[in-house]
């Protein structure tokens, strides 16, 4: 028997129509072919089967779109099928390498968020209660606590004693904790 011989022709019968007939024939390669091309393209795929699937199913849209130009020696139409699958696989790659990685959202679902009310409560509280301040108490405070002076430091920017910055910061703490255990 000779190698012609043993490849068979892949004839669709009883079709009339040609859409009928590429139906019919993209039936047949599924038939034929399906199992051993997704076995190919699932090791393609590194074992993903919905990727596997989805390039088995876009090779046969393949071969309807070009049933007429397909070589039909069974081995010919193989090779095609296989080489249309492997170039899918690689776009495939290309493309998600391309793009950003899809990310989960079923652990943002569960995922806390902190929350800075707390803080920002009491930020809101601290300006009200320095607003309550004198503003030569604030002026004090400001120089020692936000501007990291010293007492003499902070006597010779605000033009007073160092006697009158100590008065005055220590007057200014005391108001300041009055009001904030008030709130």
């Amino acid at each position: 028997m000779s190698a012609v011989s043993r490849r068979p022709r892949l004839e669709v019968a009883g079709a009339d129509d040609v859409s009928d007939r590429h139906e019919a024939l993209v039936r047949m390669l599924y038939r034929e072919f399906g199992g051993a091309l997704f076995g190919h393209v699932l090791y393609l795929t590194g074992n993903d089967r919905q990727w596997a699937e989805d390039v088995v199913q876009e090779t046969l849209v393949r071969a309807w779109r070009n049933a007429d130009r397909l070589d039909r020696e069974s081995i010919g139409v193989r090779a095609w099928l296989y080489t249309v699958a492997r170039n899918l696989v690689i776009d495939g790659r290309r493309s998600s390498s391309a793009r950003p990685h899809e990310v989960d959202p079923t652990p943002l679902e569960n995922m806390t968020i902190p929350d800075d009310s707390e803080n920002s409560l009491s930020a809101m509280v601290i300006a009200d209660a320095l607003q309550a301040l004198s503003p030569k108490h604030r002026e004090a405070l400001a120089e020692t606590y936000l501007r990291d002076r010293t007492i003499e430091e902070a006597a010779a920017v605000l033009g007073v004693p160092q006697g009158t910055v100590k008065s005055r910061v220590y007057y200014a703490l005391r108001a300041l904790r009055n009001a904030l255990e008030k709130e």
